[in-house]
């Protein structure tokens, strides 16, 4: 289909703003926001497994560190995953990338199944990360531009927060799967990976149905189709509600263009917006160091010091996934109502202050494996609403044009700070087997999570319940108000 570019006035983002919950809405949840379902279910199985693993007659020769490491390296891919598909997500559209990714994804998950030695291991890792970064650069960009303003951040939060589905069930899963009874050593988690390939298999049948985002599909000269989708949108609402639809609000300017180089995107972050970019790398850096550093290792922390079997580990895991489920869940409607800055920052703050106590008390010995699971449960009850908020703020407070790979960007740079450090540094500790070391591990934790809190402080941003061109405005926008500009 032509092209043809130009200067145009749409009310797009405002038709798909007022828009109350619809069938429409659900389908893009269920289409699109079922990703972190399977990330959650790709790391906790690890975590899940990683006892097995080790054991000899697993059939793959690996020790608790080189599981580490596995972690660090899946983490390592999903960073350059985000980069690369989050260009590619701005530049050619959400849908052509959201089911690319999980292609990906599934290919390099099933591979997993199959690995014979370590090396394989890491490479299988690796890509299956790197679909799981893509993931999220097309992913988000995308719930971002379909969900209406005055919902957007506890959808968000819900939706981030279903890692924890995926976490809990992946975990439920490995219970079965490590059971000896059934499964032998060295095949029962094998075919515990398939699980994932199963569930990402129903989610791209799911995901064929969600539509183009409208606004990267007008900003790039494909007006009529954009109108075409919203009006399909706005007739099936109409009719399941039986009432009609609100005026639209006021309408948008730009200047449409096939494709924005880099160095502006680059430029736009952290020229026009610095204080965003030093707060989406505090909030990720934060999240990112705690986060995949316990999770990763979790399995192999209750066994070398709590004395949990590698049988009874995901039980253990299952707990502590709900309880981060919980959280983004019970705590989302606050970041629409009481707003994103007090929530952010205490959610941070909040879990940083309670790993304190968890550090002190497992150094001294006072813990046994139902207590130090009790006060996880507490900590990343709040870690986790923060996490999820991290997530929706770099996709909220970045023009349209540079969202995919915002998000990419942040992502990747944060988490290859605290991501890779984090499971890295608990893996090395943990096959220590001294509880000082761990110790230390828990408590840097609690401090960049402070850090990312107080930052949330000083530089956040009041986005709950505005538009998002309204947060920022469009590059497009921005370049029609120097040309003028003429109504379509």
């Amino acid at each position: 289909m032509a092209i043809e570019l130009g200067t145009i006035r749409t009310r797009i983002p405002a038709r798909l703003d007022r828009l109350p919950w619809s069938r429409f809405h659900w389908r893009v949840v269920i289409g699109l926001g079922t990703v972190w379902i399977l990330d959650g279910l790709e790391v906790t199985m690890v975590g899940s497994v990683a006892s097995r693993l080790t054991e000899s007659d697993s059939g793959i020769p690996i020790s608790s560190g080189q599981i580490g490491i596995a972690a660090a390296i899946y983490v390592l891919g999903a960073c350059l995953g985000a980069l690369f598909f989050g260009q590619l997500t701005d530049r050619f559209g959400r849908k052509k990338l959201f089911l690319l990714t999980l292609l990906v994804y599934l290919i390099a998950t099933v591979a997993t199944a199959f690995a014979f030695a370590p090396w394989y291991f890491y490479l299988a890792r690796f890509i299956t990360g790197a679909g799981i970064g893509g993931e999220y650069a097309a992913i988000n960009s995308a719930i971002d531009e379909l969900i209406p303003a005055r919902v957007r951040g506890r959808i968000d939060l819900i939706i981030n927060g279903s890692y924890w589905l995926g976490a809990a069930g992946g975990a439920a899963t490995a219970v079965f799967f490590l059971n000896r009874a059934v499964f032998d050593a060295a095949v029962g988690w094998r075919v515990a990976f398939g699980v994932g390939a199963v569930l990402g298999l129903g989610i791209l049948l799911v995901r064929r149905n969600v539509p183009e985002s409208p606004r990267w599909l007008f900003i790039h000269g494909y007006q009529e189709q954009a109108e075409r989708i919203v009006d399909r949108v706005e007739r099936d609402v109409a009719e399941r509600s039986g009432t009609r639809l609100e005026e639209p609000g006021e309408s948008i300017t730009v200047r449409q263009r096939r494709s924005i180089p880099f160095r502006t995107i680059a430029e736009t972050a952290y020229r026009r917006y610095p204080r965003r970019a030093v707060l989406g790398l505090a909030l990720f850096i934060g999240q990112a160091f705690l986060y995949n550093g316990l999770t990763f290792n979790l399995g192999t922390l209750l066994s070398t010091f709590f004395g949990v079997s590698s049988t009874i580990v995901p039980v253990f895991i299952v707990i502590y996934a709900l309880s981060n489920f919980t959280g983004p869940v019970l705590l989302s409607r606050l970041f629409d109502t009481v707003g994103r800055i007090p929530m952010i920052a205490g959610s941070y703050i909040g879990s940083a202050l309670l790993t304190v106590p968890l550090a002190m008390l497992l150094l001294y010995g006072m813990l046994n494996r139902w207590t130090f699971l009790a006060l996880l449960v507490g900590i990343f009850f709040l870690a986790s609403a923060g996490a999820s908020a991290a997530y929706l703020t770099v996709s909220e407070v970045f023009p349209m044009e540079t969202r995919a790979l915002a998000i990419a960007f942040f992502y990747a740079v944060g988490t290859a700070v605290g991501g890779i450090t984090g499971p890295l540094l608990f893996g090395q500790l943990i096959e220590t087997e001294r509880v000082g070391n761990v110790t230390l591990a828990f408590l840097i934790g609690a401090v960049v999570m402070l850090l990312g809190g107080l930052a949330e402080l000083i530089l956040g941003v009041r986005a709950e319940r505005s538009s998002l061109e309204n947060l920022a405005k469009p590059l497009t926008a921005h370049e029609a108000e120097g040309t003028g500009s003429s109504a379509q």
